[in-house]
Parts: C-alpha cells; structure tokens; sequence
C-alpha cells in the first residue's frame, strides 16, 4: 500500500532553513505528481507547493514563493521543501501527499483528499 514518511521538521529560528523529506513507497513514484501541504495550529490545511511527476514543474502557494522550494529524486522515491527565511507564521504540521496524476495541480489534493494519499506529517516550529 502507498506509504509516505516526512522527515526533517523540528525547531528553527526565524530567518532560518529546514529541508523536510518525505520517503514514499508502495506504489509509481515517478508516474504522480506531489504536494506539500501544512496545518497551522487551529487553522485549516493550506495548499504549500506541489511539483510533476517529472520535477519539470513546480507550483507555489503565494505565502511561500521566493522563500520555499520543492524538488524530487525518482531514483529515491523522495520529494522534498527546501524552506529559507523561515518566519514564526511558517509554524505547522507538514504533510506530503501523492498527487492523483502525473501532473501536480494547484490544491487537488485539499479540494478532493480523498483522491490523494497522505503521510502523517511532520511539525516545524518557528520561534526565537
């Protein structure tokens, strides 16, 4: 079955980076698209970034563009965020999840959760 792993969250400083991993397995990493998505205390899931089952494109919430990046290895079934400039508002619950397709649309993932598969996420926090 389709399993995925976040690593790399923890605390970090403002002005900071984190590189969170998510280790898939179980099904064609390199046939889906991938989404980071995040869920800040008391808040609603936010859509973060998602990337082509390729890595040829990559998307970005607003909140983050210039400051995250997403990338993948097919060779290592791993997609990761790099994240610069860390800011306290950053501060969530990272999960990953795999897209329903090759192409990696804008928010399919919290419009439609149930088409996409969800690891259990990883906490950053954001604070002096």
């Amino acid at each position: 079955q389709v399993q995925l792993v976040e690593s790399g969250g923890g605390l970090a400083q403002p002005g900071g980076s984190l590189t969170l991993s998510c280790a898939a397995s179980g099904f064609a990493f390199s046939a889906y698209g991938m989404t980071w998505a995040r869920q800040a205390p008391g808040k609603g899931l936010d859509w973060v970034a998602g990337i082509d089952s390729d890595g040829s494109g990559a998307t970005y919430a607003d909140f983050v563009k210039g400051r995250f990046t997403i990338s993948r290895d097919n060779a290592k079934n791993t997609v990761y965020l790099q994240m610069n400039n860390l800011k306290p508002d950053d501060t969530a619950l990272y999960y990953c999840a795999k897209d329903p397709s090759p192409s990696s649309v804008p928010y399919t993932c919290l419009l439609a959760p149930a088409s996409c598969s969800w690891g259990q996420g990883t906490q950053v926090t954001v604070s002096s």
